[in-house]
């Protein structure tokens, strides 16, 4: 049976802990509802083909979910008969492969693994009842993947339509040494007050957030570097429905807003060598000015727009001495060559953003993977 992408459903769009404000953020700028939000998903709702288009879209996220049922599960075997009960026939490809992924926390299971085995069952024997045949199963999340969340007795199944995790934005193929994820880093930018002038990056690594800050300003989304989404592997999936949908967001791009200029500076010259191939893979190298030098010389043009830097959190004694005279030193840099911008600190340890010097107008909370983190806003007057 075909797939009807024109049929509206529950969306669960799955992100790292605090990034929900971002999706959200997102979803209403692309001009879907947002029905529900908790620190690590946010509900809309929509058809296959909206699906698609947040998969292409959305830049802090890390997977779109398509619900497919909820049930109560109060035992295992109580969860073989409600998956069984599903058509996964109209859903899957009888030739085709799947994966179970799955989120449980229930007294039932004490290893997931025997839950996602007892999914697979459930739709392999529905299979070989409906069809004499049954697709392939295993770990490989490059084909159909099923993911459930099961929580007490309550149990949701949803087919995962990303597959691998959107989080990663495919043109970043040297990461450099403890690097900002993509997400993240879109998420960074889109709390910033940076809508026009200059985006100023000292310190900025392997380059990631001076490339998002070009592929945010000239409307080109993260989609365009991906071949391969879990909505693929579903029956129905026709590649000409697929191109023709990747046609009309590429041809309805925001023009850019780039109206001032991109700089990207590190001391390493080997971090600037990093970044500046990422940034010829992402397709934006000759919009970003990048240069080897010590944060305190970067160029910061007569004008406005941000100033922001990621330094180290620091881990042991000697970094954190180290590392508060680098930061007293940032706060004498913001004051002496960045006046009339706004500056913005992303740190994991805010014992060392005190030596800054400065009074922050904001602290929006962040996680970077498990590191609790702030975004630090100063008016530089």
């Amino acid at each position: 049976m075909p797939m009807d992408i024109n049929q509206k459903n529950k969306i669960v769009i799955t992100c790292a802990p605090g990034l929900n404000k971002s999706v959200a953020r997102e979803l209403e700028i692309h001009g879907f509802k947002v029905i529900n939000s908790d620190p690590k998903a946010v509900t809309t709702e929509g058809t296959m083909r909206d699906v698609m288009i947040l998969n292409y879209k959305l830049r802090t996220a890390n997977r779109v979910l398509w619900h497919v049922a909820s049930f109560k599960a109060a035992h295992p075997n109580q969860l073989y008969k409600n998956v069984r009960k599903v058509e996964w026939e109209k859903l899957l490809k009888a030739d085709g492969y799947f994966s179970v992924d799955s989120f449980v926390k229930n007294k039932f299971i004490r290893d997931t693994r025997f839950a996602n085995l007892r999914v697979k069952d459930a739709i392999v024997d529905r299979f070989m009842k409906m069809t004499g045949k049954r697709p392939d199963s295993g770990s490989d999340k490059e084909k159909a993947v099923i993911f459930m969340f099961w929580h007490e007795d309550e149990a949701q199944i949803f087919i995962d339509t990303s597959g691998r995790s959107i989080a990663k934005h495919g043109y970043r193929k040297y990461p450099g040494p403890a690097p900002l994820m993509e997400n993240l880093a879109a998420a960074i930018i889109l709390e910033t007050s940076w809508e026009k002038g200059h985006f100023v990056n000292p310190m900025c690594g392997s380059g990631t957030l001076a490339i998002e800050a070009a592929l945010m300003a000239t409307g080109v989304y993260p989609g365009r570097f991906r071949k391969n989404y879990g909505f693929m592997h579903l029956t129905g999936f026709r590649m000409k429905e697929w191109q023709t949908i990747k046609n009309e967001i590429e041809s309805g791009r925001l023009t850019s807003r780039l109206a001032g200029r991109i700089i990207a500076t590190d001391i390493s010259r080997k971090a600037i060598s990093i970044a500046r191939e990422n940034a010829k893979l992402a397709g934006v190298e000759h919009l970003i000015d990048f240069r080897t030098c010590p944060f305190e010389k970067t160029v910061v043009p007569d004008d406005e727009g941000i100033v922001i830097l990621n330094p180290e959190y620091g881990e042991r004694m000697g970094e954190i001495v180290e590392l508060e005279q680098i930061y007293k030193r940032i706060g004498d840099f913001f004051k002496q060559k960045c006046t009339g911008y706004t500056g913005y600190i992303f740190t994991g340890n805010l014992e060392l953003a005190k030596k800054v010097g400065l009074r922050t107008k904001r602290r929006i909370p962040f996680y970077n993977g498990s590191i609790e983190c702030r975004l630090l806003e100063y008016e530089l007057y």
